[in-house]
């Protein structure tokens, strides 16, 4: 009987300390130290890349406007997103780190370097967990620019520019290490149709971008130039080259219609076409700036093709002389993480 009672009594005891562990679902043996955490993965810890110390910032200016950093705790705003690519990888941020476009990573105005948000997609409701690390976009209708493997990961790498809500969290360590290491964490659950209601209507209220056929308005260095600026990973100080508005409009990355059809406008010369009169090309991105499109060719091993008007440089692989054979290009392109590249005729 002794043998028996003593036998309940550890059991009761033992499914009592296991209801222990959590409350309403929410494990809290971390929190008291009862269980180590997880070591954050070994390549995490090789690439230098730290939390610490977290920078506020001086006032900077950029395009004489003068933007003032500061740490928000509260931080909760909604507005558009763009994003940008493989042609700036390795630019330094403004956090003295490298860019890598296919980590989950951001540029924003004024939050501390690094922090830590939610980015939630208006139109779809998915949200995902970014890191900032940058300074940007320096336009006034873009509120956040994300890397391509954050736009990826949220579902708008093949628009524009995209309605996000975006708020500061504090997440934990294990996720930290995650994107400091270039991966991706677990989606948070969707936003309730509810609270998306609202915040389409806050939204609504914000001027829309001025050109949402393009990716965005952004510097990008000559072919073989370092960005020592300090600002961020794609802005480059203007040196002898025009300001303002007119500079602005000849340097973006464009997204065009089915028919190559395109707002965009640009003041280089027209330069001499590359024929590809027939047979069938694979085409990856399009720019205002041949530079920047001879920097993401040169990256991914494929052409640069003029629209021949010298308004529009097509980053293209081809021509190919049938369209199955243009498929090679287009796997490749798509392994690169070119998800909206497609095959086109010749000549279009």
């Amino acid at each position: 009987m002794k043998f028996n009672l003593r036998l309940l009594c550890a059991v009761s005891l033992t499914g009592a300390l296991a209801g222990c562990g959590s409350f309403d679902g929410v494990n809290d043996n971390m929190s008291r130290g009862l269980e180590p955490a997880p070591a954050a993965p070994a390549a995490a810890a090789s690439t230098g890349i730290s939390d610490f110390p977290q920078k506020i910032g001086e006032p900077y200016k950029v395009g004489g406007k003068t933007y003032t950093p500061e740490d928000v705790a509260s931080y909760d705003n909604v507005g558009y997103a763009s994003w940008y690519g493989e042609e700036l990888a390795g630019n330094p941020t403004a956090n003295g780190e490298k860019f890598n476009p296919n980590g989950i990573s951001a540029a924003h105005k004024t939050l501390p370097l690094p922090s830590y948000v939610e980015v939630t997609a208006l139109d779809t409701g998915r949200t995902i967990l970014v890191r900032v690390n940058d300074r940007g976009p320096f336009t006034n209708d873009r509120l956040i620019d994300l890397s391509y493997g954050a736009a990826r990961q949220l579902g708008i790498d093949q628009q524009g520019v995209a309605g996000v809500r975006v708020r500061k969290v504090n997440p934990n360590e294990q996720e930290r290490a995650v994107l400091r290491n270039g991966g991706q964490v677990t989606e948070r659950i969707p936003t309730p149709d509810s609270l998306l209601t609202i915040l389409r209507k806050n939204l609504a209220k914000l001027p829309q971008p001025a050109a949402p056929v393009r990716q965005a308005t952004r510097s990008a260095a000559p072919a073989g130039a370092v960005n020592t600026s300090g600002v961020g990973a794609s802005y480059v100080p203007p040196t002898g080259r025009p300001t303002g508005s007119s500079r602005a409009s000849g340097d973006r990355f464009i997204i065009e219609n089915q028919t190559g059809a395109t707002q965009s406008r640009s003041t280089a010369p027209a330069p001499r076409a590359v024929s590809t009169a027939s047979g069938f090309v694979v085409q990856v991105a399009a720019f205002s700036s041949r530079a920047r499109a001879n920097t993401l060719a040169n990256k991914i091993g494929a052409k640069v093709m003029s629209d021949g008007t010298g308004k529009i440089w097509r980053v293209r692989y081809g021509p190919y002389a049938t369209e199955r054979a243009a498929e090679q290009g287009l796997n490749e392109a798509r392994r690169r993480g070119y998800g909206g590249a497609r095959i086109l005729r010749a000549g279009k």
